[in-house]
């Protein structure tokens, strides 16, 4: 489905055969490798099924699929201009914002799903 997004991003799924290979290039400055089945090496690292592997920024990435080949989603973007907080399900640059929106919660003031009455309250911790 489309959605909105605020810097450039990828999101690729990638099925490779026994042995075959792809290059993860530098263009994103952030980037990873989800192993969804089957293992691959990315260098001399391999990488089993349920692993991320985080690339190494500003070089490029070979990833060559095991014996039994590979389902792969290769992710990334821009770099974030800061450090992120997350609490619950809110993820914010600041701590105050966070803060404010657990009072939203709390009070009602988030939109609810459409088709879907349930409210799930705020966690104690």
């Amino acid at each position: 489905a489309p959605t909105t997004h605020f810097s450039p991003i990828f999101y690729v799924g990638a099925e490779l055969t026994s042995g075959a290979g792809l290059t993860v290039s530098t263009e994103h400055a952030e980037r990873a490798v989800y192993v969804a089945d089957g293992s691959v090496t990315i260098g001399d690292r391999a990488v089993v099924v349920g692993d991320l592997a985080v690339l190494a920024a500003g070089v490029a990435a070979g990833v060559v699929a095991g014996a039994d080949g590979a389902k792969l989603m290769l992710l990334g973007g821009a770099a974030m201009d800061g450090p992120r907080h997350i609490w619950w399900n809110f993820v914010s640059s600041s701590k105050e914002r966070i803060e404010k929106a657990k009072a939203d919660w709390k009070e009602g003031r988030f939109a609810k799903v459409p088709g879907d009455p349930e409210f799930i309250p705020l966690p104690d911790r």
